[in-house]
């Protein structure tokens, strides 16, 4: 009693078909499977750029170089003696 047989199933399937219709079913159908496609695609994309090393950061650029605060030091160019 606790399963439902083929002819509840088929009884489901019709009640739905008439609901629906034919057409509306098939263009569900077809948009399922568009979004699981979607989907896989997007997973795909994402594991592929996340194996990919990051960019390098762009390099700060100021207006006024020749015109630069003298208390900042450059770490970069001070070297040790």
């Amino acid at each position: 009693m606790g399963s439902l047989s083929i002819w509840h199933w088929l009884i489901v399937l019709l009640v739905v078909v008439m609901i629906f219709g034919t057409k509306k079913l098939r263009n569900m159908g077809s948009d399922l499977g568009g979004a699981v496609k979607g989907f896989k695609d997007g997973m795909k994309d994402g594991t592929a750029s996340a194996t990919e090393s990051p960019a390098a950061p762009n390099p700060q650029v100021t207006g006024n170089s020749g015109t630069a605060d003298k208390s900042t030091i450059d770490v970069e160019a001070r070297q040790k003696s």
